[in-house]
Formats: structure tokens, C-alpha cells, sequence
């Protein structure tokens, strides 16, 4: 939507209303004075308005002549006050661009281990609304120019350009992010992101979206650390739907944030005590302390176990996966 702030929309309004008094007093003084047609009056006004040196309709009796002169001078003030409000305005509107982007980079320059989404179709918007509702700070690349003017109406932290420039995820601040999601529409592009990512920062996490299961190793094999086929997880979702239903329901619900909804979380053990000396999930005791429950164990080989025993070790580095709600 055109936006003019209100301090050029008087302006404006102003210098519109003095070209319309002045069009009109011209065309009746032309039109009363020299006993001109309508048309030849508002002829005879656009020219000695805009100076462009046609003749007369007629000759002017030197009454008329004194009008044209008297309009001339008039035209002149006017038509300038209205260059120089239309010229402000647009050089304003330009300084008021390059002043959000300049505002918006500093913005993105003081993020730190924050998400870069690269895309932002159908795959990018769900992940755009799931991070917004976990509170991840993120920056999203996209080179269709109205989406991005949607973005930075609704305050999102959004690049204009191609994530296949490796100058725009250097903007993105690929260096200081922690995960970057590809989900551009075409595997190839997908590819191309990864290894740029990969080659730029080699210990970012790196997820994207695959077109087709032949992709899937490639995209690893080019750095990323997951790929995922949306279709197949569609279609394996609404497949579970059918088998167990009242399960995803449950499982769908994990994900949601809020005071009355269960949820899951994986929980760093470095944010719930001292690790010297080193306790078991039993020492903890968050089942009678917080009410959460322990599902799972997330060890520093990178293995998860399901349900771990009581007694199992906590070592630096590792991560428990509780489940509980959100308070």
C-alpha cells in the first residue's frame, strides 16, 4: 500500500489545491476576458501554465494580455512550490528506505545464534510461525519483493535477495547463527545454499527441504544435517491419522506452548545444576519438584535413549527431554 506521512500529505494537499485554483481561474478568465470556448479556454490556461510557447487561439486584446501575464507569474510560483513538495517528498521516501534497512541490519547484526530461514513459501511460513511461538530469534531470505514488504510490516527480520549469494547470507549473519533452514522450492537451489552455508560455517546446523528422495543424500553429503521430504511426512502424518488417530492428537499437542497444554522440551542438564559431582536422573528428582517427567536422554555421542533408567549418569554436554507443562 502507498504510504505519505502526514507531513507530506498537507503539503501535498496544499500544492494540489493551489494547481487546481489556478487551472481554474484560467480557464474562466480565459473564458470571461477573451470570450473564449471551454475548450479554448482551458487550452489557452494548460499553455501558459506549463510555458510551452504554443500561439493564441486568437489574438488577445491587451486586457487579456495583462491577464496571461498576471497568470504567467502566478503559474510559475505555483507549478514550483509543487516541484519542490513532489521532489521532497520522493527524495524523503528514499532516505525513509535506506533508513529501515540501515535500522533493520543493525538489528540483525546484534543477533547471535539465532535461525536463518532461507524461503519463505509453505515450508518457511510453518517454520516462521513455530519459531514465533517458541520466542527463536530468526532472519528470513527472500528475493519476492512484496513478501518482504509484508515482513517488515508485521516487524519480521527479513533480506531481500537470493540465498544463493553468499553476500546475503553473510548479511543474514551466517557466521554468528546456529541453524539455517533451506526451504527453497527447487533442490538444486536447496543444494547450492548448503554448501555455501557449510563451506562459510562449519559448525552451523544445517536443515533443508527436499524435493525428491533422490536429493536427500546429496543435500547431506553437501553439509546439511537433516533433510526432509514434506510430502512423505504429510503423507505419512495423515497415514497415522487412519492407524492412531487419538496418538498424533496427543503428539500434536506436545508442541503447543502454553500454561494449560502439556509440552516437551530438551533441556540442556548444565541449566539444572552444579555437574560436580556428577548425579543420576534420580538425584534430580523432578518428578516430585517440578512434575515433569524424564522421556528420554540425549548423551554427547549424539544417541538418545528412550525412558533412561533411574540411575543414569548426567555428563556434561548432555540433554534430558522432559515432558510436563509449561510452567
Amino acid at each position: 500500500m502507498f504510504f505519505i506521512p502526514k507531513f507530506y500529505q498537507s503539503k501535498i494537499r496544499l500544492a494540489l489545491f493551489f494547481l487546481t485554483l489556478l487551472i481554474a481561474l484560467g480557464v474562466c478568465g480565459f473564458r470571461l476576458i477573451a470570450d473564449y470556448s471551454w475548450i479554448d479556454a482551458f487550452y489557452m490556461t494548460a499553455i501558459t501554465i506549463t510555458t510551452v510557447g504554443f500561439g493564441e487561439v486568437t489574438p488577445l486584446e491587451p486586457e487579456a494580455k495583462l491577464f496571461t501575464i498576471f497568470l504567467i507569474i502566478n503559474s510559475v510560483v505555483v507549478l514550483g512550490y509543487t516541484v519542490t513538495v513532489t521532489t521532497e517528498y520522493i527524495l524523503s521516501q528514499n532516505n525513509f528506505e535506506r533508513l529501515k534497512k540501515r535500522k533493520m541490519q543493525k538489528r540483525i547484526d546484534a543477533l547471535k545464534d539465532h535461525i536463518i530461514i532461507c524461503g519463505y513459501g509453505r515450508n518457511g511460513i510453518q517454520v516462521a510461525e513455530k519459531l514465533i511461538e517458541y520466542q527463536r530469534d530468526f532472519v528470513v531470505i527472500e528475493k519476492d519483493k512484496e513478501i518482504c514488504d509484508k515482513l517488515v510490516s508485521q516487524e519480521q527480520l527479513v533480506i531481500h535477495g537470493n540465498a544463493n549469494d553468499d553476500d546475503i547470507l553473510h548479511t543474514a549473519g551466517l557466521h554468528r547463527a546456529k541453524f539455517l533452514i533451506s526451504a527453497l522450492p527447487d533442490d538444486s537451489d536447496n543444494l547450492f545454499v548448503v554448501l555455501s552455508a557449510r563451506q562459510a560455517n562449519p559448525t552451523i546446523q544445517i536443515i533443508s527441504r527436499a524435493c525428491k528422495e533422490t536429493s536427500l543424500n546429496k543435500l547431506k553429503t553437501a553439509g546439511a544435517n537433516h533433510a526432509a521430504l514434506p510430502e512423505q511426512i504429510g503423507g505419512r502424518h495423515m497415514a497415522t491419522l487412519i492407524v492412531a488417530p487419538d496418538l498424533i492428537q496427543f503428539v500434536n499437542n506436545l508442541t503447543i506452548v502454553g500454561k494449560e497444554n502439556s509440552n516437551i522440551q530438551e533441556i540442556p542438564v548444565e541449566k539444572l545444576y552444579n555437574l560436580s559431582p556428577l548425579k543420576s536422573l534420580k538425584d534430580l528428582d523432578l518428578r516430585n519438584k517440578t512434575g515433569c517427567t524424564v522421556i528420554g536422554y540425549h548423551d554427547i555421542s549424539g544417541k538418545y535413549r528412550i525412558n533412561p533408567e533411574a540411575e543414569q549418569l548426567l555428563e556434561p554436554g548432555s540433554k534430558i527431554i522432559v515432558l510436563g507443562r509449561e510452567e
